[in-house]
């Protein structure tokens, strides 16, 4: 269905969503005390349950007690509810999508594509369940085997944030629950609709291949719902995507009660553009990272580090690009930045962009509200600031469309000042010299934990482990070996002699 709405009402979008939800198989529940809001219009769609620390502590409960069933279940079994979650996914791509739109203000292609980034963590994670691997050894005794098994790890929190509501609670849990887990997610207070429509899913997915539906447990409402994850001692691991605030407060508790965390915080990421680069190319690849999602990703190109040779002409053809993206309704197709999220990411972008004038730099463009539609929605236009040194508003990451322009002369300066900020998650260079590239890779080059080279900072495929460095947390999700995250590690030793020879050659007795 596309929507070309000039004035969208709160009530049609409500309507829609309800069809949505039905048509999603999710029924909603009765109204409660947490707020459904749409920023398209900036009103609240509807209300629902927040559940009480009872309800949290009975949710952990069930997934404990599911938990001692489902790890006996072979691996490639558990992957039948991958499967069909898939399948299910496939068929209700564009619901789901439109579903987040509704309620993250997603443009519908962006929307679209996040489901299908569950859909192919999906197949990730089918595969990966008769990939399970351990090691064999070579043992220093003889008539001695040496190994290592992987075993499930338990509950799994997972906290997500509203600005990928269902793509990365896919990640976690579908590989989780292929290695034996079973989950808790508490999303975004932000997003809870969509996180309805995933549990519902997944617990059809579950009740369709005769799994139990309990291996899932879904909990919304606001902070004091998360912190009982976090202080739960049956929380084996706790996922949590989120600002670095979050995880500074996060960590130490986990830490405390000797669990396991896994955090995706903050990104402040960066872009070398070399004299060397395709200008067009760069372009391309800096407007779709820098404005994309209107500035919501922890992904999004914050700081461009570009050559005076070069600032000129790219910033021509970058800020020309910027004058032509149309700001608007996400639900309407030629719409390619939508709404902020709230008026809170609206005044953190409007403070940045005043300290960053007061700071000597120069507006090149955007940054003004788009108005007409209504005085709790939140569009912007995205900037481009041209600064003279990386202040300290250049080395923060405010969650919104602002690209921060700075030069440089030598290429190693320009690695320096690309690392010199705090976060360290993804990061790029546009260049048409193999050196400069190497180099970039190398370990004295980039300090992130995605290093592109002649693509933007955002945009990752699940096939690699996401992740970064520094504040960012240095968790890893998503692709290649991240599921040992979700697992335990045994050593074994196996004795298939008669004898019992110590190691390290001891003698004892």
């Amino acid at each position: 269905m596309t929507h070309t709405l000039d004035n969208p009402r709160t009530e049609d979008l409500f309507a829609r969503a309800a069809t949505l939800l039905g048509e999603l198989g999710a029924e909603l529940p009765a109204t409660g005390t947490l707020p459904a809001r749409t920023p398209i219009t900036g009103g609240t769609l509807t209300t629902l349950h927040s559940h009480s620390t009872d309800e949290v502590d009975a949710a952990i409960d069930r997934a404990a007690q599911a938990f001692h069933r489902w790890r006996t279940v072979p691996a490639p079994e558990r992957a039948a509810v991958v499967r069909r979650l898939a399948e299910l996914l496939t068929v209700h791509k564009v619901r789901l999508g439109e579903l987040v739109t509704l309620e993250a203000g997603k443009i519908g292609a962006e929307a679209v594509g996040e489901v299908q980034e569950m859909i192919d963590i999906c197949e990730f994670a089918i595969g990966l369940s008769r990939q399970l691997y351990g090691k064999t050894m070579p043992s220093e005794r003889p008539g001695h085997r040496l190994m290592e098994t992987w075993h499930p790890l338990g509950v799994i929190g997972v906290i997500s944030a509203f600005n990928f509501p269902v793509a990365v609670w896919a990640w976690n849990t579908a590989v989780a629950l292929v290695c034996g887990d079973t989950v808790v997610w508490k999303p975004s207070e932000t997003t809870p609709l969509t996180a309805l429509a995933c549990h519902t899913l997944l617990r059809r997915a579950a009740a369709d291949v005769g799994a139990d539906p309990e291996v899932h447990q879904l909990i919304q409402g606001g902070s004091e719902v998360g912190a009982r994850l976090v202080d739960d001692e049956r929380v084996a691991l706790l996922s949590a995507t989120g600002s670095v605030r979050m995880g500074r407060a996060v960590a130490p508790k986990v830490a405390a009660r000797f669990g396991r965390c896994l955090l995706e915080l903050g990104g402040n990421n960066g872009a070398i553009v070399t004299p060397s680069a395709d200008i067009e190319l760069a372009a391309r690849g800096i407007v779709f990272a820098a404005a994309g999602t209107a500035g919501q990703r922890c992904t999004t190109l914050r700081r461009l580090i570009v050559h005076d040779d070069a600032v000129g002409q790219l910033l021509q053809r970058v800020a020309g690009a910027y004058e032509r993206l149309r700001v608007g309704n996400p639900l309407d197709d030629s719409v390619l930045v939508g709404p902020l999220i709230d008026g809170r990411a609206h005044d953190g972008m409007r403070i940045a962009l005043e300290r960053a004038i007061a700071d000597g730099g120069e507006l090149v463009c955007g940054g003004e509200r788009v108005d007409g539609f209504g005085d709790d929605a939140y569009y912007v236009r995205p900037a481009i600031v041209r600064m003279p040194a990386q202040t300290a508003v250049v080395r923060e990451e405010t969650f919104a469309p602002i690209l921060y322009v700075l030069t440089y002369q030598d290429f190693d300066a320009a690695i320096e000042l690309h690392n010199a900020v705090p976060q360290g998650l993804s990061s790029a260079i546009f260049t048409g010299d193999q050196r400069e590239a190497e180099r970039f890779l190398a370990a004295d080059g980039s300090d992130c934990g995605i290093a592109n080279v002649n693509i933007g900072t955002s945009g990752a495929e699940i096939g690699g482990a996401f992740g970064g460095e520094k504040h960012t947390g240095g968790g890893r999700e998503s692709g290649s070996d991240s599921w040992k995250a979700y697992m335990r590690r045994a050593t074994n030793t196996v004795n298939y002699s008669d004898q019992l020879p110590l190691a390290q050659g001891i003698e004892f007795g």
